[in-house]
């Protein structure tokens, strides 16, 4: 079995997850923030100390909250829902996940606009497109850090400086970034950060979260309303942080078990995870790209690797994408996604639609001789 979907989910897990949530649900799987006893009180700990992890993950400081969700999805509805308003505008590139592109359609009905920055054929984000398109009623620019379809990094730094120049809100979707490529909220201007606990941060599925400016939390309305164990004598949401954004239980194993991902990804180093993701990609990219009727969609170069994660887009003209990865799982054994990934908007930009692509996601679990029988499957398979 050789598993190159990380991109929808990582596999294998951080070691000891399994085994963290496992100890959870057996020995200690109280609630917090409703019993008043000590085990209570000890994960209330334990949850902080998570949310201290991952604030440090993204360098973020004491001006930023961290609140935690199902995911990124629902963390981008959050945002998308609680803070802009009719007659607002966003703007998104052309390279978005649906959770942005259907939450903003949604929010047409609202009076809420959005227009799209143009992106290549390689899935380039067009600065110049980006300033063009503000306008007097612009109130944030909201982007993908790593297309989950091209693997492309956007210039974070360029358009958080856009950003702070405008006096426009910076939502970063990091939901293929997280944990594979570093983030520095203070030096970026990141004001609001999406992530998903069980791709790059090797945690499991079912937890995730944003990390946002306390003062852009105060003008976003939650998504959801209801317990959250404080101010239980008032009928209104709580103002406070978290408690604002996280009404009932959370997935309180899940973040157990994400807790002890990120111990895992503190020890590694983000840069040495980014390192060897990059050093697998150049050596697909170079493995390939010799390969007659196979086309890389996304930064082909592998000497352009900075520009890109280990997202890789593939195109066969010799046979069907679907029959090609039903080839190299039957034959090879090797595990990928077919389609559109859920971003049709990214296909359109890429040339790819309807049509999609075979998409190969490389994680820091992922070995060479691995990566040499894909080349190797990807030959014979565009051959016969």
């Amino acid at each position: 079995m050789i598993y190159f979907d990380n991109a929808s989910t990582s596999f294998p897990k951080a070691d000891g997850v399994g085994e963290e949530m496992e100890e959870f649900i057996e020995k200690n799987s109280v609630n917090i923030s409703r019993g008043g006893y000590e085990k209570a009180y000890e994960l209330q700990g334990k949850v902080t100390e998570t949310r201290d992890k991952i604030k440090n993950l993204f360098n973020a400081g004491d001006s930023y909250i961290m609140c935690f969700t199902s995911g990124a999805t629902f963390s981008l509805n959050i945002f998308l829902q609680g803070y802009l308003n009719m007659g607002d505008h966003v703007i998104i590139s052309s390279l978005e996940h649906n959770a942005v592109v259907r939450t903003l359609k949604a929010l047409e009905k609202r009076g809420v606009e959005h227009s799209a920055a143009k992106c290549d054929s390689e899935g380039i984000l067009d600065i110049e497109s980006v300033k063009s398109l503000i306008r007097e009623n612009t109130k944030a620019i909201l982007m993908s850090h790593v297309s989950n379809v091209a693997g492309t990094i956007i210039p974070v730094d360029e358009l958080g400086e856009i950003c702070r120049e405008n006096g426009l809100v910076f939502a970063l979707d990091a939901a293929q970034s997280a944990g594979s490529v570093p983030i520095n909220m203070e030096r970026s201007g990141i004001d609001f950060l999406a992530f998903s606990g069980h791709k790059g941060l090797l945690g499991p599925q079912g937890v995730g979260g944003f990390v946002a400016k306390e003062d852009l939390a105060r003008n976003m309305d939650p998504l959801i309303y209801g317990g959250t164990g404080s101010f239980s004598d008032e009928e209104t949401q709580p103002s406070i942080y978290p408690d604002k954004f996280e009404s009932g239980t959370l997935p309180l194993p899940a973040i157990m078990g994400l807790s002890k991902a990120l111990d895992f990804i503190e020890k590694t180093g983000v840069d040495n995870i980014r390192k060897k993701e990059q050093k697998l990609t150049q050596r697909f990219l170079e493995g390939i790209s010799k390969i007659d009727g196979v086309r890389i969609r996304g930064v082909s170069s592998a000497d352009d690797t900075e520009k890109r994660a280990g997202v890789v887009s593939v195109d066969f003209s010799s046979v069907d994408n679907a029959i090609a990865a039903f080839a190299l799982e039957h034959d090879y054994g090797i595990m990928t996604r077919v389609g559109l990934h859920c971003s049709p908007e990214a296909h359109m930009a890429l040339g790819t639609f309807p049509k999609g692509t075979l998409r190969f996601a490389f994680g820091y679990f992922n070995t060479e001789e691995e990566i040499d029988t894909a080349i190797k499957g990807i030959r014979e398979v565009a051959l016969k």
